[in-house]
């Protein structure tokens, strides 16, 4: 079974998928994969260089994600220009990674995907678990986890299709709202529902 796991900024997909790997799932991590894609050396760095201009880099060479991040977070156009960069490459990765954990026998693989409706990549996939907390609560984890006033706060999370539209999609939703050991409760039971075995 390939499972798609998503959520929106800060509503602890992350914590989520770490729980998995603990299970012993296969994960395919499209941020983890976005950033090997941008290394030195890499294509997709010198056509971002291209587009955005050597101001975007590091003085190393590598990718200043802040820089282009601020760009991006606030300009629609430009977010545009590095996701047509972006995405088929880290779409093929991601494929080539599912491809091959299934022929080293992986009976489940989670393909852990941020942007998975806004990339509209749920073909990819059989089933969608979406990691959901209510907007106060991510909000302020946001603020916290990257040192964010609430206007960017909020920026950053309207640059998102809205969690309740991402509820509405999934197969099963996770809510996220209290203890970690509340949310492996209801993870262990969604895998157990599903038969998704390891």
């Amino acid at each position: 079974m390939i499972i798609g796991l998503t959520g929106s900024i800060a509503t602890g997909k992350s914590t989520v998928a770490t729980m998995l790997k603990n299970k012993g799932y296969a994960l395919v991590d499209a941020d983890e994969i976005a950033r090997q894609v941008v290394e030195p050396g890499r294509p997709v760095l010198s056509e971002i260089t291209e587009v955005f201009g050597q101001e975007v880099l590091k003085a190393d060479g590598s990718l200043d994600r802040e820089r282009l991040g601020h760009r991006i977070f606030t300009n629609e156009e430009e977010r545009k220009k590095l996701n047509a960069i972006m995405h088929p490459a880290v779409r093929k990765e991601m494929l080539r990674q599912k491809d091959e954990w299934l022929l080293n026998g992986a009976r489940t693989v989670i393909m852990d995907i941020p942007l998975l409706f806004e990339s509209k990549l749920q073909s990819f996939v059989e089933k969608v678990l979406v990691v959901s907390v209510s907007p106060s609560i991510q909000r302020a984890r946001l603020m916290e986890r990257n040192h964010l006033t609430e206007e960017e706060a909020d920026a950053r999370i309207r640059s998102q299709m809205p969690i309740a539209e991402k509820e509405e999609l999934a197969d099963a939703v996770i809510f996220n709202n209290g203890t970690r050991e509340e949310t492996e409760v209801q993870l262990t039971s969604i895998l157990q529902q599903w038969g998704a075995l390891a």
